[in-house]
């Protein structure tokens, strides 16, 4: 289904009041009420309420405090559905205006709200849900980055030319689509103990990641995906058959796509495959504690080592102004992209991720780089700078890449600018949206995002947490 006409046939109200909110702006109100109704609400949690009465009790700026409240809980105001099946949870997440769930938003999505489940017991099962519906969504196709909830639906891309299947909303090979999966359930288990949602289907989806990760090395031959689709827009579909440009097998893992869904350049995707290793021993240590599966952690354990042992061999490049830098992607042969795109994982998430030390100094050599004129995706104008990409494309900031350069920041002022420029561009919506216009943020894409409006929240949450003096 087209955004339009999700929009249009929904029973939501998306991000906020998506009919009024900008009439309520009209009505000379500073700071109008545009959250969803309490009746409207698709879940409401008693520890998220709480926590945004605490910012906004504690948080002087008045404009920030309501863009917290309306941001931080918009994933469970507007996307989730969640229900009981059997005894057990399941939570299906839309991204916003999209009627579809795709593993790593649905991940992004919920993670925020990690650290309050020990207070909320409701809010601990609806996110046991969503790992429970990432496990059978895996396990239908785990090349797939994006699903229904009706497992007989086909939809807009049921035509694109790979192994379709029922109840997939597309099928592009993503190698976060298994890592996100697999980040929420480790750190689910390491807050709250519990082990249930990792029965035999769980063990079944992290062998199946095993599986297509081993299959992406391409060590014998092409491996079992390919995509193409019918399009003008070349970012959409991939070469060669669909397998993309040829790669050397030099042990890191192929992505046929970036976590933005755009095609890859050359397959190597760096920031994807140093999030592989992470959650490759997330996933072990898993196994060997709730499972005593020894026998079946070590191979993960083993593939990690050699992806790691490949990213240090290959993925750092010598800059003549930078000095030693990652490469955003490779492939194999010697051929490297320096760039950065704003969709997480990139570059400059990698610390955010917990794939790499925020101190690494390559990484910080690779954050001057791409925070600069020197990536051709970073776009300054008179309203804000910061990294875009070529998805919505030229001149388009991301607000998600704004905040991830703050989350990786030790820097109060750096940190603070980061704030200020969110709270200067939401154009007066009180949301954050997909990206905005260089030079004009009421020129955005995507009124109704849930992820960067959670995402938002985070970063506002922490640094109440952390420095609640940036927030004055």
């Amino acid at each position: 289904m087209k955004r339009r006409h999700f929009l249009q046939n929904s029973g939501l109200l998306g991000a906020g009041l998506v009919l009024n909110r900008f009439s309520a702006f009209a009505a000379n109100e500073a700071f109008p009420e545009v959250r969803v109704p309490l009746a409207k609400r698709r879940f409401t949690s008693k520890a998220v309420e709480q926590t945004i009465n605490s910012f906004q009790a504690g948080v002087k700026n008045k404009e920030l405090a309501w863009l917290f409240g309306n941001c931080f809980p918009n994933t469970l105001d507007t996307t989730v559905f969640h229900e009981i099946k059997n005894g057990i949870p399941d939570t299906y997440v839309i991204t916003g205006d999209i009627d579809a769930m795709w593993l790593r938003d649905s991940s992004a999505q919920v993670w925020p709200y990690l650290q309050l489940v020990k207070e909320d017991a409701a809010l601990k099962a609806l996110i046991a849900g969503v790992i429970n519906r990432q496990t059978s969504c895996v396990l239908k196709d785990p090349y797939a980055n994006a699903f229904y909830n009706d497992p007989a639906k086909r939809g807009e891309w049921a035509t694109d030319h790979t192994d379709m299947q029922p109840g997939v909303h597309e099928r592009k090979w993503e190698i976060d689509s298994l890592c996100y999966p697999i980040r929420l359930a480790y750190h689910y288990w390491k807050m709250t103990g519990d082990s249930s949602p990792f029965g035999v289907e769980w063990r079944k989806a992290v062998q199946t990641t095993y599986t297509v990760f081993r299959d992406q090395q391409r060590k014998e031959n092409l491996g079992a995906y390919h995509f193409q689709r019918t399009t003008p827009h070349a970012t959409d579909t991939q070469p060669m058959k669909g397998y993309g440009y040829p790669v050397k097998p030099i042990g890191l893992i192929c992505s046929a796509f970036r976590p933005s869904d755009d095609a890859t350049v050359f397959s190597f995707l760096i920031p994807s495959n140093f999030f592989a290793v992470t959650s490759l021993r997330q996933a072990a240590e898993m196994l060997n504690a709730i499972h005593l599966d020894s026998a079946g952690a070590k191979p993960l354990v083993d593939l990690a080592n050699e992806v790691e042992k490949a990213l240090k061999q290959y993925a750092i490049v010598e800059h003549k102004k930078y000095g030693k830098v990652y490469a955003f992607e490779i492939d194999g042969f010697g051929s490297t992209l320096l760039m950065d795109d704003a969709n997480v994982p990139s570059l400059l998430a990698m610390p955010y991720l917990g794939a790499i030390p925020v101190a690494d100094p390559v990484y910080q050599n690779t954050r001057k780089m791409i925070l600069s004129a020197d990536n051709p995706f970073y776009f300054k104008g008179k309203a804000a700078e910061g990294i875009g990409g070529p998805h919505v494309g030229q001149d388009m900031i991301w607000p998600m890449a704004i905040i991830m350069k703050a989350m990786t920041s030790n820097s109060d002022k750096e940190i603070a600018d980061c704030i200020e420029v969110l709270r200067k561009t939401h154009a007066d919506t009180g949301f954050m949206h997909e990206s905005f216009h260089k030079d004009d943020p009421k020129n955005f894409t995507r009124s109704w995002f849930a992820w960067a409006n959670t995402l938002f929240g985070e970063l506002l949450w922490k640094t109440y947490r952390e420095r609640k003096h940036l927030l004055s």
